[in-house]
């Protein structure tokens, strides 16, 4: 990035850097469009880019054979695609795949590792940041186990709205079943549960969020679990 061209830093991981770090982190990182449906990374195939989302999300799925693929993990500026390079582990773990347009800073994993070398700071946050992320997908996997589908879908429409940063996006049901890994038919039943009770409004994909707080009584405890590992770790954070 131009230092002529400065650009408004929103993801949280990097606002928490120091000033000089920050600046030369910056320096390496070019801003890319996240293009909803674009595949960022497959699994077990070589990390080539780093992306520090600004605004829109990134879903982490895991896909087996014969079955739907499955959301484990939901990434917005709040955190960074790509820390599992702290683990020197080359090979990307999990496909990702935007699912909410939007801005990301991107940098070479060459540059990204040679930055870790030299700031440490960097990957003291980073390190934290990859603990999040790790009960981010132990959370979800108890989530899809024990909890009913209702309480799970409010989980899921918050976390989206907080990455979103918008009261209206765009969700199919179809698509609302794969990362639930539910049958479409127990999302529109779901979904029509909260519409009547007017706290969603949901018309052929898009869902508008009318009673914040409501969403929040009816959503199962790992929405607020999730919450409070972020801010234990990131206490000057206002991301989630």
């Amino acid at each position: 990035m131009s230092s002529t061209e400065p650009l408004q830093v929103v993801n949280h991981l990097i606002r928490c850097l120091p000033n000089n770090e920050r600046n030369r982190l910056m320096l390496c990182c070019e801003p890319v469009e996240l293009v909803f449906g674009n595949v960022l990374c497959e699994p077990n195939q070589p990390i080539q880019h780093i992306y520090f989302p600004l605004e829109g999300f990134i879903s982490l799925v895991i896909t087996m054979e014969g079955h739907q693929p499955l959301e484990v993990g939901l990434i917005g500026n709040e955190g960074m695609l790509g820390v599992t390079l702290l683990l020197g582990v080359a090979d990307a773990p999990l496909k990702a795949v935007v699912q909410g347009p939007g801005s990301a800073l991107r940098i070479r994993t060459e540059q990204f590792q040679n930055e870790l070398r030299n700031c440490p700071c960097l990957l003291s946050i980073l390190n934290r940041y990859l603990y999040v992320l790790v009960m981010q997908l132990s959370q979800t996997a108890a989530c899809t186990h024990f909890h009913e589908i209702g309480p799970r879908l409010a989980r899921w429409l918050l976390m989206t709205h907080d990455r979103a940063h918008a009261d209206h996006f765009h969700l199919t049901q179809e698509y609302l079943a794969d990362m639930l890994g539910v049958r479409r038919s127990s999302v529109t039943i779901a979904a029509g549960k909260l519409q009547q009770r007017k706290i969603i409004s949901y018309n052929r994909g898009e869902i508008s969020i009318l009673d914040r707080e409501a969403l929040e009584a009816v959503s199962c405890e790992c929405y607020g679990a999730l919450n409070d590992h972020y801010a234990a770790l990131f206490p000057d954070s206002n991301s989630q």
